[in-house]
């Protein structure tokens, strides 16, 4: 009879030995010789990394008793068994032959190299580039991770995610979908990709997602990304944009104070790009705009209060109520006072009262004063300071063209340089006044829809124009004077204060002068004849050659004595006559 149990532990894999083995014992109980030479065989057959089929005998200390068909039992580490318990005698396992110590000696097995190895062919038998697979990751390695998926394969750090994880190791001890980006059978080496999975499933699911998608619809995403001008939410398969501003009708300086990474959020779609793929999405637009009603809930003219939420150089917003907010503008302030920013009058978080002056319902801009609140002081103005009024103040800026006078807080009126002096040609203000003086003004003119009053300090005294200067000052005259200025077309003498006239370098000597120095000097007190006194261009024209006529004619035979007795003179070049004289030029001012 064939011993059954002597074939199963000599575990041969040839079916075709086995039967050898059969046909050799005949039916019969082999004999000890035999039976010895047979083992001797088996044993020359296996060899270290050999995989074997064993029964498991019992325990020795911290390992398993394996009997594999050999003259000795092997053993192995208990911790090699997931499931220590559910392990029991009797049982046939898969080990793998590590090391044997002579004839009769210690035999180490491993099961866990022996999975692995039946793992490893059963992987290659089944999979290959490109499948999808399922694993555990292990540990983090260099590079990136092990991944467990029956044998322990490669997932580099960036093929991870789509978007580069900050730490990958906090996906230790996650299960994980990847694709098999390679297999080297040689060296028992799989890199495997989750990101190329994840791109392939987007790919899917976005053309699916597209084709479905249309403006107006309500969806469901989840925020991936945040930045500074919105943030980015997955649908499913693609990423819309939901900017900040189409986040709430409200004020919102950062979508952070919204929203936060992995929050589920239900937006609406606003546009679609199919071309480029690029998806608006919207928060605000779930809910009506307040801006709908706006002109019958606040209008023009109406006095509303409000919380000042922001502060700008050009002014301020108020708030009035979730999703309004209208712009004071720093002119809008104040009626009276000179704000230079608004931070001046108001405060962020200050309670005010404002009016709405414009509104704008399609750009969604409301225009706000806060001055508007009280009376325009400016509407009184023509009635306090009619026109003919004397007023004092002081002078509390300069500029070129005159000086500001502050008639009251907050109301200035200009004295512009013409009306400084009637006499004096006066190029700057400071010529005549310096900051801080307090001086007295007559009121010209009143502009209540500018804002404006004009000033005259000259106007108090008489023109002396009119009587004085032309009482004073008659055509044939010899005066004495002080040259103030020379140029190159004459020479300015003053009369008297404030008053010049001009003498021009045709009226300098009978003959041709090139330079008016080589004649006058200035400071020098020298002695004019008055031409002409133009009572409308408020000149005087002078003459210095023919108050020295008049000297000449007492001791010069034949000189005439008057004007009216010297014969007329060719005129000069440039077309200037005796009669002329200086008034012959629009660039001559007094």
């Amino acid at each position: 009879m064939i011993d059954e149990n002597l074939i199963a532990s000599l575990n041969l894999d040839d079916a075709d030995t086995e039967t050898l083995l059969r046909q050799a014992l005949g039916g019969k109980a082999a004999s000890a010789s035999v039976m010895d030479d047979l083992l001797a065989a088996q044993v020359q057959e296996v060899a270290p990394g050999k995989l074997l089929k064993g029964k498991v005998i019992g325990y020795a200390g911290d390992d398993v008793v394996v009997e594999v068909g050999l003259k000795s039992e092997g053993l192995i580490p208990k911790d090699e068994f997931e499931n220590l318990d559910s392990i029991k005698p009797g049982d046939m396992i898969d080990v793998l032959l590590e090391s044997m110590e002579g004839e009769g000696g210690l035999i180490q097995l491993s099961r866990r190299k022996a999975e692995r190895m039946l793992n490893w062919q059963r992987i290659i038998d089944t999979t290959k580039e490109g499948d999808v697979v399922t694993g555990t990751v292990m540990r983090k390695i260099k590079g990136g991770l092990l991944v467990d998926i029956g044998v322990p394969v490669f997932l580099p750090a960036s093929q991870v995610d789509i978007r580069r994880p900050g730490e990958i190791g906090d996906y230790i001890g996650r299960k994980i979908r990847a694709e098999i980006l390679k297999i080297d059978t040689e060296r028992r080496n799989i890199v495997i990709s989750r990101r190329k999975l994840i791109e392939t499933e987007r790919e899917t699911a976005k053309k699916r997602l597209m084709e479905g998608l249309n403006e107006g619809d309500i969806v469901k995403g989840t925020v991936k990304n945040i930045a500074d001008f919105g943030a980015f939410v997955d649908l499913g398969g693609i990423d819309g944009l939901l900017h900040i501003t189409d986040m709430s009708w409200g004020r919102v300086n950062h979508p952070s104070e919204m929203l936060k990474i992995d929050d589920e959020i239900e937006v609406k779609v606003l546009n679609i790009d199919r071309e480029k793929e690029k998806i608006a999405l919207g928060l605000k637009q779930k809910e009506p705009s307040p801006w709908e009603a706006i002109e019958q809930k606040y209008p023009v003219g109406a006095r509303i209060h409000g919380a000042v939420v922001s502060l700008m150089s050009y002014g301020c917003f108020v708030r009035l109520e979730d999703g309004i907010e209208g712009l004071v503008h720093i002119s809008e302030m104040s009626w009276t006072k000179r704000v230079n920013h608004p931070s001046e009058m108001v405060q962020v978080g200050q309670e005010v009262d404002v009016v709405v002056l414009e509104i704008d319902k399609n750009k969604q801009e409301i225009s706000l004063g806060m001055k508007q609140t009280e009376v325009n002081p400016w509407e009184l103005v023509t009635e306090k300071y009619p026109v003919g009024t004397i007023v004092e103040g002081s002078i509390r800026n300069l500029a070129n063209y005159g000086a500001f006078v502050e008639i009251e807080p907050g109301i200035d009126g200009l004295l512009h340089i013409s009306d400084m002096s009637w006499t004096k040609k006066v190029t700057h203000p400071n010529e005549m006044l310096k900051k801080g003086d307090v001086v007295r003004c007559v009121v010209l003119d009143v502009d209540q829809s500018k804002q404006r009053i004009s000033l005259g300090m000259k106007q108090l005294t008489e023109d002396p124009w009119l009587h004085a200067i032309p009482d004073a000052y008659k055509p044939g005259m010899v005066v004495r004077g002080k040259v103030t200025k020379i140029t190159n077309f004459g020479v300015f003498v003053e009369l008297e204060q404030d008053l010049e006239g001009l003498l021009h370098i045709s009226e300098l000597a009978d003959h041709k002068v090139e330079n008016p120095q080589d004649v006058v000097k200035a400071d020098e007190e020298i002695d004019v004849k008055i031409l002409r006194v133009d009572i409308s261009d408020r000149k005087i024209g002078l003459s210095l050659k023919r108050a020295q006529w008049g000297d000449a004619s007492a001791g010069e035979q034949g000189a005439p004595a008057r004007e009216e007795d010297r014969p007329a003179r060719a005129p000069k070049r440039g077309g200037m006559d005796a009669s002329h004289g200086a008034m012959g030029t629009d660039k001559i001012q007094f």
